[in-house]
Parts: C-alpha cells; sequence; structure tokens
C-alpha cells in the first residue's frame, strides 16, 4: 500500500509546488512508482515544475466522477513510473465530492507507491481537502515572519484534524538572509512547532529549469535539487544527516 503526502503552505510563495514536483520527480528517478496530484485549483502550476505542462493531463475530478481511469492519467516522458493529474478548471474545493476523493487516492495507494498532492496556498477548503485523507503532510515555508506565522497556522490546523505525521521543510535558505535578519532554521522550526525534515536553499536554478520546461532534478544536481533529493530519501526512511552547510 503506497503513501498518500500532502505538501502545504500557510501562505503563497514559499516555493511549495516546486518542492512537491521535486519530490516527486526524484522518488520516480529512485524506481518508484509516483502519481502528483495537483490539488490547487486556483492556479494549477504543477505541471511546469514537472516539465509536463504540454502534456495535455486529465484532471483528478475526471477520475472522481468516472470519466477516466487512473491508467489514463498523464505519464512523464523521462520518468515513466511518474503519473501526472492536474486540478480541474472552472470548479472550486467545495465542489468536489469529498467521498469520491477518498475512493480515488484509496485506489492509487494500491497502484502506486508515494502520491503527493500539491495543495493550494492558506488553509481554506483546498487545504482541508488536500489534508484530509493524506498518510503525511509537509508544510513547506519561508524564514520571514508571515510565512513563519503562516506555518504555524496551518500546524494547528492539522494538528485539529487529527494530523500526527507532520513534518516542516524550510524553503528558500539563504545565508545571506538569515545573517541579516538573525534568524536559524531552529527560529523557523521553534515558531513553526514542528520537527525538520530538510532545507533547502535559495536556488535560481529552480527557476531556470520551469523555464526550461525540465525537471529540476533533470536541470542540475545541486543547490535545491539536491536537498530536495535528500528529502526524498528521508521519505523513504533512509537515514540521511541534515546539515544546512551541506545544502550550498
Amino acid at each position: 500500500m503506497g503513501e498518500l503526502i500532502a505538501v502545504l503552505s500557510g501562505k503563497g510563495g514559499t516555493g511549495k509546488t516546486s518542492v512537491c514536483a521535486a519530490l516527486s520527480t526524484a522518488l520516480a528517478r529512485m524506481g518508484h512508482k509516483v502519481l502528483a496530484i495537483d490539488c490547487d485549483m486556483g492556479l494549477q502550476n504543477l505541471d511546469i515544475s514537472l516539465g509536463l505542462s504540454d502534456s495535455g493531463a486529465i484532471s483528478f475530478l475526471d477520475v472522481c466522477e468516472g470519466r477516466y481511469s487512473l491508467s489514463q492519467a498523464a505519464r512523464h516522458d523521462r520518468f515513466q513510473s511518474l503519473a501526472f493529474l492536474t486540478a480541474p478548471l472552472n470548479r472550486t474545493p467545495e465542489s468536489v465530492d469529498a467521498d469520491a476523493f477518498r475512493d480515488m487516492v484509496r485506489t492509487a495507494k494500491r497502484e502506486f507507491d508515494y502520491i503527493f498532492l500539491d495543495a493550494p496556498a492558506g488553509i481554506d477548503a483546498g487545504f482541508e481537502l488536500a489534508a484530509r485523507f493524506a498518510d503525511r503532510c509537509l508544510i513547506v515555508t519561508g524564514a520571514d515572519p508571515a510565512a513563519m506565522r503562516d506555518a504555524s497556522r496551518a500546524a494547528q490546523r492539522l494538528e485539529l484534524m487529527g494530523k500526527t505525521d507532520v513534518k516542516l521543510i524550510v524553503n528558500r535558505v539563504s545565508r545571506k538572509l538569515f545573517s541579516t535578519m538573525s534568524v536559524t532554521v531552529d527560529d523557523v522550526m521553534d515558531t513553526a512547532g514542528l520537527p525538520l525534515i530538510g532545507v533547502v536553499p535559495e536556488d535560481q536554478n529552480v527557476t531556470l529549469a520551469a523555464a526550461f520546461g525540465a525537471p529540476l532534478i533533470t536541470h542540475t544536481n545541486r543547490g535545491a535539487a539536491k536537498a530536495c533529493e535528500a528529502i526524498a530519501k528521508r521519505l523513504e526512511g533512509r537515514r540521511v544527516p541534515l546539515s544546512i552547510f551541506d545544502i550550498f
């Protein structure tokens, strides 16, 4: 049985989608069967970070409502074990039948090793849809005060939902910015009230890879790509030491 992992953030601009894409592609490259689902019904950008913007993917709602099957999900041309479902157009999270969504992800867990749900930013209905049936939740945050506060609120909401396996990813880390702000990763962890599973540096290659229509991990093996690969190994259960100095 596979694992359902919701990738969440309290606010926009944390780089949640790029992290979700990098984890999905890293685990697929490691040989796992992975399904990445864009649950952001407002923006739908996961395909860009995956390098699948021209895939003509079907939506998860098409599968929920029986128009297509999971076997018809778009496949990645570089990673055949990676499948993708986009978010539906002109629909709201409130309009999604939660039971049908639950049945879809339960079926997916029988067919895939990992299913990633890229949730919309914030803690509204889209957040709850993605987190409701998740086995694990990853909250992606930056180090700015607003992001840390919103990560804390997201963590509190997950606690109220009964979620116990919740980890923090601190993204877009800049040594210079941390030094100027007199902030440490420990400060971010303390504010969010969550254990850390990874630290990802600020990296222009994230933008460049998307601009070239390529997954980050095929564009470079350093910086953010290296950090996300380490997080993917931790999700597998491997013991990978975590040091902020290793990611630069």
